[in-house]
């Protein structure tokens, strides 16, 4: 088996070091850049990496000047340039960054502000009316409210990076000459929130830092890539992204939004697409329609068969022959990176296929979050990768057929929860972090990724059944969108649970094929093919009961579902 290639890449100690590093080595490239419509009329920005730097100083110049260095700053929004340069102002001048979900409601985002004793809040312009109703009740230990835009009643980012400019051609230097505690906690970061109660995980600069390191040692990261920030900030495999691209001198743009992605890729001629598995799944599936509609889906089969024999021989003509294809992504994609949840290996294996290199990776946020990770020359179907090069994985409590809990030590594991002792205590043993998936190595040490210890479906035969492993098969079903396997009480038995799965069918497939059915006709269509997919099965992982829905699962910003949300919603019902 191949050893990975590293790349030749510097290790930092903080995130600091690194964009210093880059605003010197990267000084003229762009690194983001900003569409602007006015009068009808698109404009774009390109802000470099040197113009970067002044930027993030100028900010944190001024936020010094308003008292908060030691403090606590959160930041709410879209992605966009104010939200990066809060951000990277809050780091590097050692003030604690509390990145929070912009669609959360009114009530958790009041309470992850309390929670957190953030001391001051950056927010986008479209979130004013909770801002102005927690601003107004007064519960929160916030005593400045700074917008991203101009907005009447606020204090700006703009304003405050011309005041902050003001003072450092007046001498101020306290900011920019800050001295950074890598070990101390920088960033408080409010998990996805799957379960009932949201935790929030203290991180340092060590912590990403190292993971950055980490990940651009096997990852072929480019300065003259174009990503695209499509990843939620306040999501930690957003943020550290961000800091990796910043790291490898690549240009960012910021996306439209879901339905524009397309025309972004083409756009800003995207090379690096970072993402989680349900968005690169609707990329992919939408490209597969269209050559469908065209008729040319047998052509596309027997091309590949023909690219995947050549290979053998180190001939790749896929780029060439794929061509037409890799022209509706924008005609420069290379690179596919999927996290955040787990991805079916027929759409990395798809995308391998017609020319764009598709990885996965591993982690939590607990670990900033890679642990495991494949790079282009060490790959391996359904697997997730092997330990990154700081990372020590090993699996524990181990069952006949070699599957356990993954745990892992490292420089990338947090700090603990913040002012949850009892749980930390929990997860963090020894040094060790039990990450609560399941899992097993293969002989050539490739982890595998079986499902979360929690949502693991016990029998009163004693058989174990991995919810993911069915939801990945039954999710390839032409008529389903997104489904989720669970365990229902029987009712003959109650000490047994009967292996079920709610399905939400695909309204646009509907549309174009089966328009003429009712939702019972359906019910039974997907039904006879569940049977079919049980065959396939031992017996006692066969599904037996099913669930039909049009409307979509309960889910988390970042699309994980929340399984106990919609385990109540199917017991209700």
């Amino acid at each position: 088996m191949k050893k990975p290639k590293y790349f030749n890449v510097k290790e930092f100690n903080n995130i600091k070091e690194i964009i210093y590093n880059s605003a010197n080595q990267y000084k003229d490239n762009t690194a983001f850049i900003i569409k602007h419509q006015k009068d009808k009329k698109t404009q774009y920005e390109n802000i470099t990496y040197k113009r970067l730097l002044e930027d993030i100083n100028k900010l944190g110049t001024a936020l010094y000047e308003h008292g908060y260095k030691g403090k606590r700053i959160a930041i709410i929004g879209r992605n966009r340039y104010q939200w990066v340069i809060s951000h990277l102002s809050n780091l590097l001048g050692g003030i604690v960054s509390i990145p929070l979900d912009k669609d959360l409601q009114y009530g958790e985002l009041e309470n992850s502000l309390i929670r957190s004793k953030a001391d001051c809040i950056i927010f986008d312009e479209k979130l004013a009316n909770n801002i102005s109703q927690i601003k107004k009740k007064g519960n929160t230990n916030l005593s400045e409210f700074i917008c991203m835009s101009e907005l009447e009643g606020y204090e700006t980012i703009e304003k405050l990076i011309k005041q902050g400019e003001k003072l450092i051609n007046n001498g101020k230097k306290d900011y920019i000459n800050a001295k950074i505690d890598e070990k101390a906690m920088n960033i408080l970061l409010f998990t996805s929130g799957t379960t009932a109660k949201s935790k929030a995980v203290m991180l340092s600069h060590k912590n990403i830092a190292s993971n950055i390191y980490a990940m651009q040692l096997v990852e072929d990261i480019r300065s003259t890539d174009s990503n695209i920030a499509f990843l939620p900030f306040h999501h930690i495999f957003g943020s550290t992204c961000l800091i990796m691209m910043l790291a490898s001198g690549v240009k960012t743009s910021f996306p439209d939004g879901l339905r524009y992605i397309k025309q972004n890729l083409n756009e800003y001629k995207i090379t690096i697409f970072v993402g989680v598995p349900i968005l690169i799944e609707a990329i992919y599936k939408t490209i597969m329609k269209e050559i469908e509609k065209q008729g040319k889906t047998k052509i596309i089969e027997i091309a590949r068969k023909i690219c995947n024999f050549l290979l053998i021989f180190n001939i790749d003509i896929r780029r060439v022959v794929f061509k037409q294809i890799i022209s509706a992504l924008g005609g420069k994609l290379r690179l596919v990176i999927s996290g955040g949840a787990p991805a079916d290996y027929k759409i990395s294996k798809g995308f391998n296929e017609l020319g764009i290199s598709t990885l996965q990776g591993y982690g939590l946020s607990e670990t900033s979050p890679v642990i495991c990770a494949e790079s282009y020359n060490s790959t391996r179907n359904k697997s997730v990768g092997k330990p990154m090069i700081n990372d020590t994985i090993e699996i524990v409590n181990k069952d006949d057929k070699g599957i356990g809990e993954i745990r892992v030590k490292g420089p990338n594991v947090m700090l603990g929860y913040y002012e949850m002792p009892e749980l930390t205590k929990e997860v963090l043993k020894d040094g060790w972090f039990y990450t609560g998936d399941l899992g097993y190595f293969d002989k050539d040490g490739f982890l595998y990724i079986t499902g979360r210890n929690k949502n693991l479906i016990v029998l009163k035969n004693g058989k174990k059944v991995f919810p993911e492993e069915l939801e990945t098969i039954v999710n390839r079903l032409e008529l389903v969108e997104e489904c989720m396997v669970f365990g229902l009480p029987d009712k003959n038995n109650k000490d047994d649970v009967k292996v079920s799965v709610k399905i939400v069918y695909d309204k646009e497939v509907v549309k174009e094929k089966y328009a003429d059915k009712t939702e019972e006709e359906l019910y039974e269509i997907i039904w006879q093919q569940i049977k079919q997919l049980n065959k396939s099965f031992p017996r006692y992982k066969h599904i037996q009961n099913m669930i039909l829905s049009s409307e979509e699962l309960i889910k988390t910003t970042t699309k994980k579902i929340k399984r106990q949300e919609e385990m109540k919603k199917i017991i209700k019902d």
